[in-house]
């Protein structure tokens, strides 16, 4: 079996730094708030070029986290509108919802799957108050064209970068191009914890404070509580997991874009759609998605061969029983790229054999 992403091999090959870093915490007898989490904060911070990261819960915590901060601060208030990528996870719509505020749902140019910028002003109302762009499957958005729209109508833009740990466009890397910008380090990511775990990263201190509070329950001084907050903090093991895979994300990234270019190549099935070779520096390759009509076919062929895949995803959000209040909605292009996205094995730790396995198997898909 060619694994699709095998989170033990990924595991296995940071020992025994790993264990050391685990052992460590175990011993201290402190778990929360403590040292590794400010280690890793001001780590991340430095990596990404930004002045403040603050450790989560989660990624979708981080997103409605930065919609609250933003609402206490008075940029925004409750039932505002954000436009968002209507073929992106759903928890970046629901990360919205949680915060009160109203998801529009934008469609993706289907060379990319990501928002389409010339989608976005049409959307626009007086009750748009931000943009929040998906570097979905680590390929970055086209920003500029976001910033510009943003400052036109004056809205603030916050980005997802789940799944764009280490990014770069323009020189400059995701997570430095808006407002804030809300990461996930849920396991299988680039940069992935041993469990959930998720952080904000913001060049405003107001946001970065607002975060923190609103993160523990709305209290900065031990149980003083002067707003209503959540629970959702990074806890001390995540933080210290973190530190040790972040010194090795950006060779991890480099291995990826190998593994990428070699799907590229060889890949050549008139069946099969691949995305072009972006244009946009250092896409990171989270995922590497290959497109079908034929994709359960597909799906199933390749696993009779053994060799695992997944789809990102099934069931377009406006399509869940979750969301019925976007059901009427017309996103051919997004029910397009969900009828048809297969996901291919992408991890650092694939061989170049593995690689050329699963290229040879696609072109005899038929």
């Amino acid at each position: 079996m060619i694994p699709y992403c095998s989170l033990q091999r990924i595991s296995e090959s940071f020992e025994p730094e790993l264990s050391k870093a685990i052992d460590h915490v175990t011993k201290s007898g402190w778990y929360l708030q403590g040292k590794e989490n400010e280690l890793f904060e001001q780590s991340f911070a430095q990596y990404c070029g930004t002045n403040h990261c603050v450790g989560v819960g989660n990624g979708m915590d981080a997103i409605s986290l930065i919609l609250m901060a933003m609402q206490h601060m008075g940029w925004m208030q409750q039932d505002d509108e954000v436009i968002v990528p209507a073929n992106t996870c759903i928890a970046t719509i629901i990360g919205v919802l949680r915060a009160g505020m109203t998801p529009i749902l934008c469609e993706p140019l289907l060379t990319t799957c990501n928002i389409d910028p010339e989608r976005i002003e049409a959307l626009i109302t007086p009750r748009t108050k931000a943009i929040l762009p998906v570097h979905l499957y680590g390929r970055v958005a086209p920003m500029e064209a976001i910033e510009q729209i943003a400052k036109k109508h004056h809205l603030r833009v916050i980005e997802d970068c789940a799944q764009a740990h280490g990014a770069i466009y323009k020189n400059k890397r995701v997570g430095n191009w808006s407002d804030a910008a809300a990461f996930s380090f849920y396991p299988s990511k680039n940069l992935g914890a041993l469990g959930d775990a998720g952080g904000v990263v913001t060049n405003h201190p107001e946001i970065a404070t607002w975060v923190r509070t609103l993160a523990n329950y709305g209290s900065s001084t031990k149980y003083v509580y002067d707003y209503v907050g959540i629970n959702s903090r990074l806890d001390e093991m995540q933080a210290a997991v973190l530190s040790v895979k972040l010194k090795r994300l950006d060779a991890d990234n480099r291995r990826r874009q190998e593994i990428a270019k070699r799907y590229f190549e060889g890949i050549k099935n008139p069946l099969i759609r691949v995305l072009p070779p972006s244009a946009i520096e250092e896409n990171v390759f989270h995922i590497f998605p290959i497109f079908t009509h034929r994709r359960d076919d597909l799906q199933l062929y390749l696993t009779e061969l053994g060799i695992q895949t997944i789809i990102h995803y099934p069931i377009p959000p406006h399509l869940q029983r979750a969301l019925p209040q976007f059901a009427q909605q017309s996103l051919p292009i997004t029910e397009q790229i969900h009828r048809e996205e297969l996901s291919l094995p992408m991890s650092p730790l694939l061989s170049n054999e593995e690689v050329d396995k699963v290229v040879e198997a696609v072109n005899h898909f038929h």
